[in-house]
């Protein structure tokens, strides 16, 4: 007797081929048989008539660092059918942290969610996620900004041989401990204050730990095609495989660049470099408003980035420097505010900046600083900033893989705050209702390939991402017809439909559209335990 058995599905198996008719026999977590099983019995029986039965999907650009300390069900992503997060995107990571960088990031989670945080080294944070039992699995990053904040700090400048040498002892350590590559936010200090150089001697310890380079580039607009050339020259110069994180072009005036940067992405791979994107069906981006700061407001960090702000000659100076900017990238009515932390401000939530400088009468970025000060750096922004033929272009490109960009949210408790972007609840699913069957820019296998053996064979994971005999059990079951997004700018705290079961490391953790509790979770690691 199995422990599951999936009858009458039709499996897309993850492989882009064409889908087939087969039973999945499931037991101690594994995939042990496929076919036509009508004979078979076991303890759980799943009909999948007239669905679709696929591998678990894939979040290659989560951050989800924090939610399952917080949330442990993390039921934003696992009813989208994501069985597994990549965490540590972006530059950001929660290990490993030295001297202020660990007190900078306890005092943070502890002031925001009344949780300890703070780990030393990626092990002590690995060890104490599987210790939280998450109903997902998570996978790591090592941040590089984490790593700069640790060993330089929030400085604007090269770091010294010896700081230089402790970062890629940093570096080799992670890796060591499991984590399956480096990020990079290179907008974001202090990964911003990093050239080309220093980034490559860390890519070369990635490469010789088989890891992989995924990076936040230093510009998806004005400079989208140079940003690209770097990831690819860092990529040619260490021999390490390169992910272009949520690649878009922002800015009406760079709309149709993703058409020169995906050539971009194919010449490197006809050369031999394995550079590939990842990419959120969304024409808005979202990030903390102190990015629209110039890098050298933030050095030295947050107190002397709100001292700035508070100087009136120097808020001038901002403003003159980055308004051109704001205003390029599609002005002020299409910046939202999706967060803050006080009483105050939490009407602001959701208006855009036009909206909220009109009706404190000031001007917009006087009222962007103000927010900046008065919610001491904790704005969230969503900005309306990408064309749609864009976003399918790359969505349609065989170089790119669906990521969030976003984290595993709920309808309510301390997750449930402020006015996220919709991707946190919606991504995958959002790919299969609107690309797959409404516009058909994408198969239904397509699609299925681009969330799960893709990200699986670019991470690392390989016993996940394709239905076969002896691969973990990480399945969804999809009805094609009615899986539908309800997430939107306006309501984006509402959970998709249409994921009807979910099955992670072969237990059941969603039946019937409806969580059954269950937590199998695991930290999955590069080189084991």
């Amino acid at each position: 007797m199995y422990d599951v058995l999936i009858r009458n599905g039709m499996v897309v198996d993850g492989t882009n081929g064409p889908w087939f008719y087969a039973d999945l026999a499931i037991e101690d977590g594994k995939i042990v048989e496929m076919g036509k099983l009508n004979r078979r019995r076991a303890k759980v029986v799943i009909d999948a008539k007239g669905m679709f039965v696929c591998p678990g999907f894939i979040d290659i650009h989560s951050h989800s660092d924090f939610s399952a300390f917080v949330n442990p069900f993390c039921e934003s992503k696992l009813r989208q059918g994501v069985t597994t997060e990549l965490v540590g995107n972006c530059g950001y990571s929660l290990a490993p942290l030295i001297g202020s960088a660990l007190e900078e990031t306890k005092n943070y989670y502890r002031e925001m969610y009344g949780v300890e945080a703070g780990w030393q080294s990626v092990s002590e944070y690995l060890d104490a996620l599987q210790r939280a039992r998450p109903a997902i699995n998570y996978a790591m990053l090592v941040g590089h900004g984490t790593i700069r904040k640790s060993i330089v700090g929030y400085e604007n400048r090269r770091p010294t041989a010896e700081e230089m040498r402790r970062m890629k002892d940093l570096v080799a350590q992670s890796l060591r401990q499991s984590v399956f590559g480096l990020s990079t936010g290179l907008i974001y200090p202090p990964g911003s204050f990093a050239e080309t150089d220093e980034i490559t001697e860390l890519c070369k310890v990635v490469a010789r730990y088989n890891g992989f380079y995924a990076t936040h580039m230093r510009s998806e607009s004005a400079r989208l095609i140079e940003s690209v050339e770097e990831t690819i020259e860092i990529g040619k110069r260490s021999n390490v495989s390169v992910q272009i994180s949520h690649h878009k072009a922002c800015g009406e005036k760079y709309f149709g660049k993703v058409k020169e940067t995906l050539k971009m992405i194919e010449q490197a791979r006809n050369e031999g470099y394995d550079v590939t994107c990842d990419v959120y069906p969304y024409t808005a981006t979202a990030t903390d408003l102190d990015a629209i700061l110039p890098d050298w407001v933030h050095e030295n960090g947050t107190e002397r980035m709100l001292e700035r702000l508070k100087d009136p000659k120097i808020r001038e100076k901002i403003k003159q420097q980055i308004d051109p900017i704001q205003k390029a990238m599609g002005g002020y009515d299409k910046i939202h505010i999706s967060y803050v932390v006080s009483e105050k401000n939490k009407p602001f939530q959701g208006k855009s900046l036009a909206e909220i400088a009109k009706v404190l009468n000031k001007d917009p970025l006087e009222a962007a600083f103000d927010l900046i000060v008065e919610e001491r750096g904790r704005v969230g922004m969503m900005r309306f900033a990408m064309d749609e033929e864009d976003v399918k272009l790359v969505i349609k490109s065989p170089y790119s893989m669906i990521g969030s960009d976003g984290s595993a949210l709920s309808t309510e408790g301390v997750l449930s705050q402020g006015h996220p972007h919709p991707r946190n609840f919606g991504t995958f699913v959002r790919v299969l209702a609107r690309y797959v069957r409404e516009l058909k820019l994408l198969s239904v296998e397509e699609a299925v390939w681009k969330m799960t053996s893709f990200p699986a064979r670019k991470i690392g994971i390989l016993d996940r991402g394709i239905l076969r005999p002896k691969m973990t059990a990480d399945i969804v079951i999809f009805d094609l017809d009615r899986v539908q997004e309800l997430a939107t700018f306006e309501d984006p705290k509402r959970y998709p439909k249409g994921i009807v079961h979910v099955l992670l490391n072969g237990v059941v953790v969603l039946r019937d559209e409806e969580l059954t509790g269950e937590r199998p979770g695991r930290v999955l690691r590069k080189f084991g335990k």
